[in-house]
């Protein structure tokens, strides 16, 4: 069988001016033939709460009323918000192919104070009840629609998962039994022990997930279901899983059965595991294999609505792990191998430091590392995030290079909301995260023309990362120095892809080297111009009015 060359149809663009101002419509490409590789996803991380107001009519539940700091309270965000934005494909047009939503679940109904003004749950990291979605967020019934709209436009659904906590205990919101939780010592992180059997922070109850001991439920939660009518349906189908597996009730056990129930119910496809570091790595291996179980049913269940034969994804969140460090991370006196315990990816935290240095070190190190320690794995790169305090442009002044140097980077992509569009990451009258946790800033991108210029950059990249699964999981291989040249390529079973890029290149006409990875006579498409050019002497002339070049294999038939 002849192997499938990666193809993709170009990215049209058209501009108008009006008297608003100016204004920038770009028509989604369609992929061909290219299959999706999680090791090469370009992911779109939000807070549902921030990202877009879909549903005005659930803004307030439960007497949310309280004064909060600023930003630390609900702003309205919603799933509906998140179906709106795929159905006018926004995220088609930046080339993402996974979205990373905040967690959905039911949070603490009170408010509690920080040090920095009162805060709600906004965030999704405080959960009072795993088995429900909280209505600020949207219901059951919106998140079905959200992966349906998702996978209709070949994105994948990533929900983020808490496993080692409860929310904070309100007057409202009672603490969990103490054989379910421990609400001290609070963590030092000098060794495993002080990192796993301790409180993250002050009032934030530890699940017990190191407990053998099984655990009846907390009566709040018999209370609460009894009075919303599903007590019985609730029992039933914990009873089942608990016969199925053969596992104790545990308190670990019974958050992995509320979790993994959103993917046998709904088809999402991974998750995004939060404070991984602070639980003890069995957690995770049987979290991985209930994930594993779960996805496979659902597609038994759903067969018109499998998208592929990939597995489910899951990415952990260990603070502070780096690629460098290959496969384990160092806790001091003990080294965990998350890979071998449940994880496909891990976040890398060493990105925003390495992308100070030039594109060859960044580019070079990160395909050595994932093709050769990692291989079969990988990792998310980032540069700016919801809890990372020093991201690689605070001031947003470095827009470009942010958008260059992560998406041609090898490994996973994460698009943190507003990138794209410089949203703001100072924001005047916040404490601590808040500032980087601001509004989607949609008014910009529709009216100021600097704000659509970032974003058109990004979404060139974004189409091009997206269409060659060799920028994110290829070889890379550096074809000349000055002016700076590569290539990346990538085969598997059937399906093989071959890019150049130039960067920093002069404006006007250039002349680049393609090395061996394009024949003589080959016609080949500059996906960031449009322009066509054909490989002579292993090199190609064209002139365009930009700094960089992105070439693929041009479509005989392909409009000019």
């Amino acid at each position: 069988m002849k192997k499938i060359t990666s193809i993709i149809v170009l990215l049209a663009i058209s501009f108008f001016t009006s008297c608003s101002g100016t204004k920038t419509t770009i028509t989604a490409p369609r992929a061909t033939e290219t299959p999706f590789i999680w090791e090469a996803a370009s992911v779109y991380f939000l807070m549902t709460d921030r990202f877009n107001n879909g549903d005005k009519t659930n803004d307030l539940n439960f007497d949310r009323t309280k004064t909060a700091g600023k930003l630390r309270g609900f702003e309205g965000g919603d799933i509906k918000g998140i179906t709106a934005k795929i159905d006018e494909g926004y995220f088609d047009k930046l080339g993402i192919n996974a979205i990373w939503l905040t967690p959905i679940v039911e949070q603490i109904h009170d408010a509690v104070d920080e040090g920095t003004g009162l805060s709600y749950g906004f965030h999704g990291y405080w959960a009072r009840d795993w088995t429900a979605l909280d209505p600020n967020f949207g219901t059951k019934a919106d998140l079905v629609t959200l992966v349906q709209k998702a996978h209709a436009h070949g994105i994948r659904i990533v929900l983020d998962g808490v496993i080692n906590h409860t929310g904070p205990v309100t007057t409202i919101d009672s603490v969990w039994p103490n054989d379910w939780v421990r609400t001290g010592p609070q963590c030092d992180y000098k060794s495993f022990q002080t990192t796993t059997a301790c409180t993250l922070v002050k009032n934030l109850p530890d699940i017990k997930t190191d407990s053998n001991q099984e655990v009846q439920l907390p009566p709040f939660l018999i209370e609460k279901w009894k009075t919303e009518g599903r007590y019985e349906k609730e029992i039933a189908s914990l009873d089942a899983f608990f016969k199925r597996t053969g596992y104790p009730r545990t308190p670990k056990n019974y958050i992995i059965k509320w979790l993994t129930d959103y993917i046998e119910n709904y088809g999402i496809d991974g998750y995004r595991a939060d404070t991984v570091k602070h639980t003890e790595e069995n957690v995770w291996a049987d979290f991985k294999t209930q994930c594993d179980y779960a996805f496979a049913n659902w597609k038994k269940n759903n067969p018109t609505q499998v998208l592929d034969n990939n597995p489910f994804y899951t990415i952990a969140e260990v603070y502070n792990y780096n690629i460098s460090a290959g496969k384990s991370f160092d806790f001091g006196d003990k080294k965990v191998n998350y890979y071998d315990n449940g994880f496909n990816n891990m976040i890398n935290f060493e990105f925003k430091w390495d992308a100070k240095k030039d594109y060859e070190f960044i580019f070079s190190k990160y395909a050595t590392i994932l093709n050769g320690e990692l291989k079969g794995s990988s990792v998310l790169n980032y540069l700016s995030s919801h809890d990372d305090g020093n991201p690689f442009d605070a001031a947003r002044t470095k827009n470009k290079e942010t958008a260059t140097k992560l998406l041609l980077s090898p490994g996973l992509a994460q698009v943190y909301y507003g990138d794209e569009s410089a949203r703001s990451l100072i924001i005047e009258g916040t404490e601590g995260d808040a500032t980087l946790r601001s509004l989607m800033n949609w008014d910009a991108i529709k009216s100021n023309p600097d704000t659509q210029k970032s974003l058109l950059h990004w979404q060139k990249l974004g189409q091009f990362r997206k269409n060659h699964p060799a920028i994110g999981a290829g070889i890379h291989q550096e074809i000349s120095a000055q002016p700076y040249t590569f290539s990346r390529t990538f085969s598997k079973d059937n399906y093989t892809d071959q890019v150049v890029v130039g960067l920093d290149l002069p404006i006007g006409k250039k002349e680049l080297s393609v090395g061996t990875i394009f024949e003589n006579g080959t016609l080949l498409k500059d996906a960031y111009s449009g322009k066509v050019t054909i490989v002579t002497n292993g090199k190609i002339s064209i002139d365009t009015n930009f700094d960089i070049v992105l070439l693929e294999k041009n479509k005989p038939n392909m409009k000019q």
